[in-house]
């Protein structure tokens, strides 16, 4: 009997998308890693450069087979296959490849980080001392600051980041 294929999203540590995307490819996995380009956000600097679409993550095709996964989970610079309690979640075919229309036009896309955020929205540091640390958007304060309530250990803890350092955790990996 042949299992059949799932996509799954992969978290990957900061800055490790496209390591991880080239090593699982060289498994013979099949692997997605949206890109988008962006003007560089360095002031000595006047090009565009490819960044991920989703900081810190890359879609693999697997099976449920813990053999399968084990061999994604073993590659360098990999943190976890998202899911819950019960293992990994598959996502929806159809959403990967409107992903792959939308990175495959030469349109300007609008992530998340182009969207005003709404209180109680998602939302994940991109860059910075505290890149990596997920939260919940607050409020703005003003001339391109942000505040972001972060739970940790049962308790929360508020930070102020420039708005250019979050982006909204889309709805299937909050």
């Amino acid at each position: 009997m042949i299992e059949s294929l799932n996509w799954f999203a992969l978290l990957t540590r900061s800055n490790f998308e496209q390591t991880v995307y080239t090593t699982i490819v060289k498994k013979k996995i099949e692997a997605f890693l949206p890109k988008i380009k962006q003007k560089s956000t360095r002031k000595d600097r006047n090009l565009m450069i490819e960044k991920p679409l989703f900081s810190g993550y890359v879609f693999v095709k697997s099976s449920f087979e813990p053999a399968d996964q084990l061999k994604i989970l073993k590659t360098t610079g990999v943190v976890r296959l998202l899911g819950n309690k019960s293992g990994p979640l598959a996502i929806p075919p159809y959403q990967i490849e409107s992903l792959k229309i939308l990175t495959s036009t030469s349109m300007d896309l609008i992530t998340g980080a182009n969207i005003r955020l709404k209180k109680g929205d998602p939302v994940m540091i991109i860059s910075g001392p505290m890149a990596g640390a997920k939260g919940e958007f607050i409020h703005h304060k003003g001339k391109g600051r942000v505040f972001i309530k972060i739970d940790v250990l049962g308790q929360y803890a508020g930070v102020e980041v420039d708005e250019n350092n979050v982006e909204k955790l889309p709805d299937f990996l909050s």
